[in-house]
């Protein structure tokens, strides 16, 4: 007979977890895990990985969800190698070959592709991707055997170096704008060397201004206690570290959490990230707009008493 199951009591966390995504579990798969660890109520990612890739993914609970967007937005860095001379059905080491071509490519080769992909370009995403069409995501089509048309994106490639492991494997590495396939620049990089490739690793080391250092696995996570759990989570406003800061007083941070707009002597701003005084809080977004400060998304009194409570039990943990 099975022993019954033990019910996890789920609570309030707020913060971002940075987490080095393991090979073989899917975003969300490495997710659940972490809520599970945490006890978390809510949690969602910024940016999905394939279960072949493996790196910095942001993980936001409670509160930060609110602001997750931001970072599926933010520029990304990853590392990669790719085997030359071998096309596979989905551009990387999981789908079948569908072609072969012999590698003749010279370190000129690579200086020439490098400048050719590097700035501005469009992609056509893959059809072993996540987007959808009619409603229907284009794997699910893939898996049918079905292609359909893609319109193609723009893209930017900020910076890409290439270098050669070995006559048939290459290294890439690439700081890209939002939206970029990695597994189509990979397939697109080998045509470009006149003999195909597809991706054998991917590696996300950045995204936005969070770093694989600042990272931890799944495993060390685990072996934590629940408090050391809690201390490895990034608050909030991390996400919203790029943005103009406004700081207000008591009357008008209760007014700002209410949805209302707030006139001051600030500089107009796309992006603001508003405190309170008191209590000393992370209140939300705005934008500012002739000395009006309006609001965008807003944590509410609840979550913020959460977060405050939450700060002070770490802080007494001895």
């Amino acid at each position: 007979m099975n022993a019954p199951r033990t019910r996890v009591q789920r609570r309030p966390v707020h913060g971002v977890l940075l987490l080095d995504k393991p090979l073989g579990l899917s975003s969300n798969q490495a997710l659940q895990k972490a809520k599970w660890l945490l006890r978390a109520e809510k949690a969602g990612h910024t940016g999905t990985l394939d279960p072949l890739a493996t790196g910095v993914l942001p993980v936001c609970f409670g509160a930060a969800t609110k602001f997750s967007q931001l970072h599926l937005d933010a520029d990304k860095t990853y590392e990669a190698t790719a085997r030359l001379g071998v096309k596979t059905a989905t551009g990387d080491a999981e789908g079948d070959v569908i072609a072969e071509r012999p590698v003749h490519v010279t370190p000129q080769d690579l200086a020439r592709v490098e400048a050719q992909f590097t700035g501005p370009i469009r992609q056509v995403p893959p059809m072993h991707s996540a987007l959808k069409k009619d409603g229907k995501a284009l794997y699910e089509y893939a898996r049918e055997g079905i292609e359909v048309e893609r319109a193609p994106r723009d893209v930017v490639i900020h910076k890409l170096e290439l270098a050669a492991i070995d006559g048939n494997t290459i290294r890439i590495l690439a700081a890209v704008s939002k939206g970029t396939y990695i597994r189509t620049l990979g397939e697109d990089i080998g045509e470009a060397l006149g003999c195909g490739a597809h991706l054998t690793s991917l590696r996300r080391t950045a995204t936005g201004g969070f770093v694989e250092a600042q990272c931890i696995t799944l495993e060390a996570l685990e072996a934590l206690d629940e408090e050391e759990r809690l201390a490895r989570l990034l608050p909030a406003e991390a996400l919203v570290d790029g943005h103009s800061r406004v700081t207000l007083g008591a009357e008008d941070s209760a007014r700002f959490l209410s949805g209302l707009r707030r006139r001051g002597s600030w500089a107009d701003a796309s992006e603001v990230a508003v405190f309170g005084t008191e209590p000393p809080a992370f209140l939300g977004t705005a934008h500012v707009t002739a000395g009006e400060l309006i609001p965008g998304r807003l944590l509410n009194p609840i979550e913020i008493q959460q977060i405050l409570l939450n700060a002070q039990q770490i802080e007494a943990t001895p």
